[in-house]
């Protein structure tokens, strides 16, 4: 561990024992005020690092490479897709289950670098070994298993990623470190999925000589994917220490959850505000989740994009999403979270509307105001994940990012459902076949994204509170 200064080490200090970022003394923060200095320090740089790793699990893999390999009918069965879509719910119901037990007992032992590191090679190994399913139907539940293995991991993982922004940022900076790290791992999207499709997904043979046959240009893919997350993943993983323990004893599984039960009883007997916060950011995030999950889909079937429009479509995407939100992150500082948060699904539910109403006029459409759309995916989970971390009392951070995991996993399945019961509504409505009515999938997904919107209104602009109560208390 690098020991220049405070600001050169551990991205998740003692926190029980030291003072907050914000409170920082000369020996911690240098002569410069911690008001003033640059937010971009080594330790913020290599906590964002891990984002850009994380990228090649959670676009290639997930969401424009091997998921689409692995749903392909001719290759894998007819019920490949109905069945990634249930062992992808079994491994989000895991996570509910799992995620608010792991984040109190990491609060307990402050062992939040050592469940990182756990949860980023379990990854790693995960995205190797998908190199092993070839193509046949016989594969399906080894490549389907290590999907499901790797996303519960992923999130778990997340849980305590998300949680050490408050490490690493003050009250004033926290929504540009979280927009930067948003910004970070889109840019890795780009990057990484750019190098794959030109050295080995669209040439045949690709570099090094592979090829198609056997699909062995996706599957060499995953095996670079891990070593990608490797790679971007060692800077948080060599320079964090684990916090100090709070000393209260271990309470087990069950203690953990009785625990969680009387949070949010507690929660929303003090402060409803935050309760609210949990249920509506839920909703609107898994709405966000379905606007990438099947942009690609829609691009595709509604308005007739070719596999490689879709791929750069996909790029471009991450491009504008990554741009749109390391600028939204100072507008977060210098406005407040709740101001991004409705201003930027007002946008998208606007702009949602304007696709559908405007499918006749064929792939333009899309290219401008599905591109966008992506401008705001960003910015609103960046600003959910700074408005959390400025309301969380500190000691807290691990059990209040269990709950925002657990209560965004809890609704998972409602921007499929919703997107798929607006396609077979419409359907049969109209007779049509499904194909024919793609585009009225994106209906069910504005659905969702409203719903999370409304139910966000009530929340009240307490992350600019707690921003200003942090300027003062410096």
């Amino acid at each position: 561990m690098s020991t220049q200064n405070a600001s050169d080490a551990a991205v998740a200090g003692d926190r029980h024992g030291d003072p907050r970022p914000d409170e920082a003394s000369p020996s911690r923060a240098g002569s410069t005020p911690a008001g003033r200095q640059g937010f971009l320090t080594k330790r913020v740089m290599a906590w964002a690092a891990w984002d850009v790793g994380s990228s090649s699990f959670d676009a290639v893999v997930v969401t424009f490479v091997f998921s689409v390999y692995l749903t392909k009918p001719e290759i894998f069965g007819p019920s490949a897709n109905a069945d990634l879509g249930w062992t992808t719910a079994v491994a989000g119901l895991l996570v509910a289950l799992v995620a608010p037990a792991v984040g109190q007992w990491t609060d307990r032992t402050g062992k939040s670098r050592t469940v990182l590191a756990v949860s980023t090679v379990g990854v790693i190994a995960a995205m190797a070994a998908l190199f092993f399913v070839e193509p046949g139907e016989g594969y399906l539940w080894l490549g389907l298993t290590l999907l499901a293995l790797g996303n519960f991991i992923f999130e778990t993982g997340t849980v305590v990623y998300n949680s050490m922004v408050n490490d690493i940022a003050t009250p004033s900076t926290v929504g540009r470190v979280s927009g930067f790290g948003w910004g970070m791992g889109y840019l890795g999207s780009i990057v990484l999925l750019a190098v794959l499709l030109v050295c080995f997904i669209n040439p045949d043979p690709g570099l090094f000589g592979v090829t198609h046959e056997d699909a062995l240009h996706i599957r060499v893919s995953m095996v670079v994917c891990a070593a990608w997350m490797l790679v971007f993943t060692l800077p948080i993983l060599v320079l964090s220490r684990n916090r100090a323990p709070t000393g209260a004893p271990s309470r087990g599984v069950f203690g953990a959850y009785a625990d969680l039960v009387r949070s949010v009883r507690r929660l929303w007997a003090t402060d409803r505000s935050v309760v609210w916060f949990l249920v509506s950011s839920a909703v609107f995030r898994d709405g966000l989740a379905g606007i990438f999950a099947f942009g690609g889909v829609l691009a595709g079937v509604a308005f007739g994009f070719s596999e490689s429009m879709v791929l750069a479509f996909g790029v471009a995407a991450n491009l504008v999403a990554g741009l749109a939100t390391v600028a939204f992150g100072q507008v977060d500082d210098r406005v407040g979270s709740r101001k991004v948060i409705v201003g930027s699904l007002v946008a998208m539910c606007s702009l949602g509307l304007v696709v559908f109403l405007g499918k006749p006029l064929g792939p333009a459409t899309f290219w401008i105001f599905g591109l966008a759309l992506c401008v705001f995916v960003g910015p609103v989970q960046a600003a959910s994940r700074s408005y959390l971390a400025r309301i969380t009392p500190r000691g807290s951070e691990g059990e209040m990012f269990g709950l925002y995991a657990t209560t965004g996993r809890a609704v998972s399945f409602l921007a499929p459902f919703m997107y798929s019961s607006a396609i077979t509504l419409a359907h049969a409505v109209s007779g049509r076949p499904k194909d024919d009515v793609a585009i009225f999938g994106i209906l069910g997904l504005v659905a969702v994204l409203l719903a999370g919107l409304l139910a966000f209104l009530p929340v009240k602009a307490q992350a600019a509170q707690a921003r200003d109560d942090g300027d003062r208390a410096r």
